[in-house]
């Protein structure tokens, strides 16, 4: 575990925050999330960068205090390079303490056959590596995740219950707030992630069966920031073994094909023998919601 980040610039990031004026819509909700908080104690929050946990972050340290919060950062081959730095910069700009949590979960056998629980084992790893002596060390009453109340009702969310089995607090969903209600009140703080598409680990990216490897995760990682170097605003990169099945927003398959000649060469610079794109676009839960809904595998 990395000792404590702290940015120079945190005390004058939560005077900013302070200082956000609220619309009627967006202080309801923030009541609501706040509401939902412990009253005493301090908190840590399971945190990623994301809209959800920037947007939980946000709303505990402008109502507990910057100091009464720590932002709680799992850290492994999943989490890609870019996502972790952008984690630390968002939580710099809210104001929050970050600690850096290692996990391990490439180590779990559950997680490494990546069955449609994947999820679950992941969490798992992360709320138990945020074990007694975590807590003890960082003052911590209580710890909260950033799960809203659309994740709850999705069947391909096992990590809800790692987070039931550990007593982690779901602020955000027990609030009510679906990912429409998270951004509406992420964009009146004027959080930089506000608008930012979802980024599942780059497991997700695996076909479930398959097992998960750190080759894999490293060739996903790097295919995907070469994506982005082209200009592409979102994507998925499908690892297929010797395929690397490219999921895009549609309205950008167009530069794709513009770009075909480079995006060919910096894929398979990556390890790949084989480019396809998918016409469908970007899938959420393209790999686990056919196998909990009963389909076939993917």
């Amino acid at each position: 575990m990395a000792r404590p980040h702290r940015h120079p610039a945190r005390c004058a990031a939560q005077g900013r925050l302070d200082d956000v004026q609220l619309n009627s819509e967006a202080q309801a909700l923030f009541d609501r999330v706040a509401a939902a908080l412990p009253t005493t104690g301090r908190l840590g929050v399971a945190y990623s960068g994301g809209v959800d946990s920037a947007t939980l972050l946000a709303v505990a340290v402008r109502t507990l205090g910057a100091d009464d919060v720590v932002a709680l950062l799992g850290v492994s081959p999943s989490l890609a390079a870019s996502e972790r730095a952008l984690a630390h910069r968002v939580a710099a700009d809210i104001g929050a303490r970050v600690e850096e949590i290692e996990t391990h979960e490439g180590e779990r056998t559950g997680y490494i056959a990546n069955g449609p629980d994947r999820c679950f084992h992941c969490k798992d790893e992360l709320f138990t590596r945020i074990s007694e002596a975590v807590v003890a060390e960082f003052g911590l009453s209580a710890v909260a995740y950033g799960e809203n109340a659309d994740d709850a009702l999705r069947p391909d969310r096992p990590g809800s219950r790692a987070a039931g089995n550990h007593g982690v607090l779901r602020p955000l969903a027990a609030a009510g707030l679906t990912k429409g209600d998270v951004r509406v009140l992420a964009r009146a703080l004027g959080l930089a992630v506000a608008d930012k598409p979802a980024a599942p680990c780059l497991a997700s990216r695996i076909p479930h069966h398959s097992e998960v490897t750190p080759e894999k995760l490293a060739q996903v990682e790097q295919a995907e920031a070469a994506l982005r170097s082209v200009g592409l605003s979102d994507c998925r990169v499908r690892h297929h073994g010797d395929v690397a099945r490219l999921e895009v927003p549609i309205a950008e398959l167009g530069l794709v094909v513009d770009q075909r000649e480079e995006i060919v060469r910096l894929v398979r610079a990556a390890g790949f023998r084989f480019v396809a794109l998918d016409l469908v676009g970007i899938q959420s839960g393209a790999f686990t919601l056919p196998l909990v809904q009963g389909g076939r595998r993917s």
